[in-house]
């Protein structure tokens, strides 16, 4: 009896994530994936094949465009370890109490207003007009204003600075659980500041930059706002793509075709990863 009512609680306590996972996650794929494969042939007659995948391939600015795309969010992962990775070393090791506390809670300040808000921040920042060149032109370093807007630098800022948060929170838990005792030792037994972090600090903290660089890449990889505000119209990202072709072309079987690309292409970049790391998905988000 009491073994049936704790299956009957583990079920109880199961069902709401089963039926979040089922409602808003499985059955709309399920249906994306009906539409991409979807060809219509004739007012309101369709018939199901591949075409729209083949169109994906047969048209070179769809397939550099989604290149382009996986190249620049791989970049922008590699930079927002490169920069998050110090951040979280500092918090997490060289600071302690209301210190550490105080880090951290100024790198999520900026989080707390919306993405748009933010990138917006930024263009007023970056402008022609905008606070820098003004600076520059005020200390005598230009003579005409300069236009930082609307090139790839730009968007590579941009994706580094909305996802760097994600990079850090991760980084910061696990080398938290590094115990201090193991880098001293490190250093007792000879070893250079470039050695104990090689052999100790980074083995410890691969599950969290694992973990980081998966959630930053798939942030980077599905972004809209930064790349169409900070690259402009012509920035080539695409998931501006897919936008044009539901929203301006209203032609959603190709649309939802790109989305299953991007979806496909995110989980073999994770899936190598974790490969090329030695970690697996399950050890990685419980240690992180």
């Amino acid at each position: 009896m009491r073994s049936d009512t704790s299956r009957l609680g583990f079920y109880l306590l199961l069902a709401p994530i089963l039926l979040w996972l089922t409602i808003l996650i499985i059955l709309p794929h399920v249906g994306l994936f009906i539409v991409s494969i979807s060809e219509k042939i004739g007012p309101r007659e369709y018939e199901y094949g591949l075409g729209n995948y083949a169109a994906f391939f047969q048209e070179p600015l769809f397939w550099r465009t989604f290149m382009r795309t996986a190249i620049m969010s791989i970049l922008a992962t590699a930079l927002t370890l490169l920069f998050g990775f110090p951040i979280a070393y500092y918090i997490a090791k060289l600071t302690q109490g209301r210190t550490k506390t105080t880090l951290f809670l100024m790198c999520m300040i900026p989080f707390w207003v919306s993405e748009l808000v933010r990138t917006f921040g930024w263009m007023i920042l970056l402008r022609e007009t905008g606070v820098i060149s003004q600076g520059l032109q005020n200390l005598g370093l230009i003579n005409a204003p300069i236009e930082f807007l609307y090139n790839d630098a730009a968007i590579m800022l941009g994706l580094v600075y909305t996802s760097i948060l994600f990079m850090v929170v991760p980084l910061v838990t696990t080398l938290d659980s590094l115990d201090n005792s193991l880098i001293e030792a490190g250093y007792d037994l000879g070893g250079t500041s470039t050695s104990v972090m090689r052999e100790i600090v980074i083995p410890h903290a691969m599950p969290g930059i694992v973990s980081g660089c998966i959630v930053v890449f798939m942030l980077s990889l599905g972004n809209y706002l930064t790349p169409i505000l900070l690259g402009g119209k012509d920035s080539l990202w695409f998931t501006g793509m897919i936008y044009t072709q539901f929203i301006t072309r209203f032609n959603w079987e190709l649309g939802s075709a790109f989305g299953f690309l991007l979806l496909g292409l995110s989980s073999l970049v994770v899936f190598l990863g974790l490969k090329l790391s030695g970690q697996s998905l399950s050890e990685t988000m419980g240690r992180a």
